[in-house]
């Protein structure tokens, strides 16, 4: 009666189990990691312009985020008045400038 049906031997003990805990300590891993990499820099780049941008004062030169460099005329709570070219005032948001150039630096642009 073997023939049909083949019999059923006892197994070698399985593999040993895996700590339940190891899929939690490696999403704290990547979570770690993620933090460290992206978030943290982020988070310091966005108080730096903060910072750049509290610092604005009448006089200094700007470039805005298109790419217009020009001389801070006015400093307004929100708003901020460039003078682009002779005679020629705009108004930015605050948050729309990119960076604060050195003194004398539209003169050689």
């Amino acid at each position: 009666m073997d023939f049909l049906i083949s019999s059923a031997w006892a197994q070698a003990a399985g593999a040993p189990q895996a700590s339940p805990w190891s899929p939690l300590v490696m999403m704290l891993v990547f979570v770690a990691v993620f933090f460290f990499f992206v978030i943290r820099p982020q988070m310091k780049r966005a108080k730096d312009h903060r910072t750049m941008v509290s610092a604005i004062a009448k006089g200094d030169e700007v470039v805005t985020n298109g790419g217009m460099l020009g001389r801070v005329d006015e400093v307004g709570d929100a708003f901020l008045a460039i003078e682009v070219a002779e005679k020629v005032v705009i108004r930015v948001q605050k948050n729309a400038i990119a960076a604060v150039l050195p003194k004398g630096t539209l003169k050689s642009a």
